[in-house]
């Protein structure tokens, strides 16, 4: 045992040293640092981004990923990352991510629109997308409430936001002549322009947007009337045929045009997005509109055509009112079927024609029902008021109605029981005025027209030819006749002076001779001197007026 113990003591014991942790080899830092700076890079491009929104469109054409980007004021505030088809495959869905600067304009009412170059008839639109290609437009919207996913619009919109002025709504039964972009005139004077437009929720009217420009905003006040003015307005009515336009531009392509009547001059400025209805024109939307109404029913016992809903009613030749309603009603018991004409009368248009002293008294009594049936039923019995279809066009055909006196019609009531008060009419004129018109058309008919013309003819020709001979007649007279006659009147001068030497001559010889003789004589030369005298007379008027003898003697001395 002991020497075990010397043979070990030799031999080197080990030391018990205290383990070492592991090293981190220098090979996996660069990988380390390399993941860091990519997961900062990732996590700031992330933050920077923004939110990441879908736009469905009809069709998206133009629009390729990565290419592609979202405007709003000709800034860049996204990109387009997809492209594809929706899950019903009937729309296309774009996937965009937004700048984070941006993200604040993605709420509910924000929309989207596909721009590509347009051309109408107002603007000619999108032409930077021919070298730049098709881009997404953007309008802010005025909610709250955040939103990623939208539906985007066809029609593009009208960028308003920090324009000065107001937007106004507009209900109208249909869209008429006006579209995005369509002039807003004030008095003829372009102030603004349609901006939107889309159905109403309940489909039986469109919205309208319009935006006013600053300062002309501050004339729309809530008693405006906005009326279309787009396109040519022709109109054919009692009063004859209208023609409307506002402007060439708005003959073209359509407008908005609005007033202000004179009966709501004084009231307050309208506030921005107010409710305001368009009227079908000018005429309808500036109508003042009446207190004090009273409806009639007329029914006469002939033709309606040519008489229609708006048509005039007069009063002695004044406006007192007009047509609602026209057509017919049946009698059950006597199964009969008449015309039926509804009237309503404005009593006072007619009171503004009294004297200012009796206004006042008119307004009472047509204030009250049982006044104004007295005054009615006055007029119907003493004085023979009665209703009564008139021409008010013979071109366009169209009627009016008037309420006139007829003292020799007969007796009649007005009906106070009937649903609508009835009032007795008058029979129209117009037939007659018809059957003498197709008489006298009848009587043309029956004239030989082309006999007359032929005997016209004739006599036209035989008139020509006498009066060519009557020209060949003067002809031959200037040319034979005169000269002839003119030589037989210089004999003549010639002979009566011989004559009237020789009578002188007898009268020296005869001095001596007897009285009775001598008187005689005298006598004799004294008649043949008359003659001799009438003669020359005669020559000189003929050398004058050689065309006596053709035309007669000349009336002027």
């Amino acid at each position: 045992m002991a020497d075990d113990d010397r043979d070990l003591e030799g031999l080197p014991h080990a030391i018990a040293a205290p383990r070492r942790h592991a090293r981190i080899s220098m090979v996996w830092i660069v990988p380390i640092v390399a993941a860091l700076v990519a997961s900062g890079i990732a996590l700031e491009r992330i933050l920077s981004e923004g939110p990441t929104i879908t736009i469905v469109f009809d069709s998206a054409q133009g629009i390729e990923p990565g290419k592609s980007f979202i405007r709003f004021k000709d800034v860049n505030i996204g990109q387009v990352t997809a492209v594809q088809l929706s899950a019903d495959y009937g729309k296309v869905q774009v996937t965009a991510k937004i700048a984070r600067n941006a993200a604040g304009l993605m709420v509910e009412d924000a929309q989207f629109w596909v721009v590509r170059p347009r051309i109408t008839l107002t603007e000619i639109s999108g032409l930077n997308t021919l070298l730049s290609g098709n881009y997404i437009g953007f309008e802010a919207g005025k909610a709250k409430t955040p939103r990623k996913h939208f539906t985007g619009v066809e029609t593009p919109q009208l960028l308003t936001s920090g324009m000065a002025g107001r937007q106004f709504i507009l209900k109208a039964r249909d869209l008429g002549g006006a579209g995005v972009g369509s002039p807003v005139y004030y008095r003829r004077i372009p102030v603004g322009q349609v901006t939107a437009y889309d159905l109403a929720s309940d489909g039986n009217v469109v919205d309208i947007k319009v935006f006013v420009n600053a300062p002309y905003d501050k004339y729309v006040k809530r008693g405006t009337r906005f009326w279309n003015a787009g396109g040519l307005d022709v109109s054919v009515g009692a009063a004859g045929i209208n023609v409307r336009a506002e402007s060439i531009a708005a003959l073209l392509s359509g407008s908005v045009a609005f007033d202000t009547p004179a009966f709501a001059i004084a009231e307050e400025v309208a506030v921005a997005d107010a409710v305001f209805t368009l009227h079908r024109d000018q005429l309808s939307a500036m109508k003042q509109p009446d207190a004090i109404t009273r409806q009639y029913v007329l029914r006469f016992q002939e033709s309606l055509q040519g008489l229609s809903v708006g048509a005039p009613v007069t009063f002695l030749g004044l406006p007192a009112g007009e047509v609602t309603a026209v057509g017919v009603t049946l009698d059950p018991g006597t199964l009969d079927v008449r015309p039926r004409v509804a009237v309503t009368l404005f009593p006072e248009r007619l009171i503004a024609t009294l004297p200012i002293e009796q206004q006042a008294a008119a307004i009472e009594t047509s204030q009250s029902v049982l006044k104004s049936r007295a005054l009615v039923q006055h007029l119907v019995e003493a004085r023979g008021l009665r209703a009564q279809l008139r021409s008010a066009n013979l071109l366009t055909g169209q009627l009016y109605v008037a309420l006139d006196y007829f003292p020799a019609a007969p007796k009649a009531k007005p009906n106070w029981d009937a649903e609508a008060p009835e009032l007795p009419v008058a029979p129209s004129t117009l037939p007659d005025l018809q059957d003498k018109l197709s008489s006298v058309l009848a009587k043309i008919d029956k004239l030989p027209l082309e006999a007359l013309g032929t005997n016209t003819t004739k006599a036209l020709e035989s008139l020509d030819r006498t009066l060519k001979d009557a020209d060949r007649l003067v002809n031959r007279l200037d040319a034979d006749t005169v000269p002839e006659l003119k030589t037989t009147l210089e004999e003549a001068r010639s002979t009566l002076a011989a004559a009237s030497r020789v009578m002188k001559s007898a009268e020296s010889t005869l001095a001596g001779a007897d009285a009775p003789a001598q008187q005689e004589l005298r006598n004799t030369l004294r008649e043949v001197t008359l003659a001799a005298r009438a003669v020359r007379v005669l020559a000189d008027s003929l050398e004058r007026r050689p065309e006596s003898l053709v035309r007669g003697r000349s009336k002027t001395p």
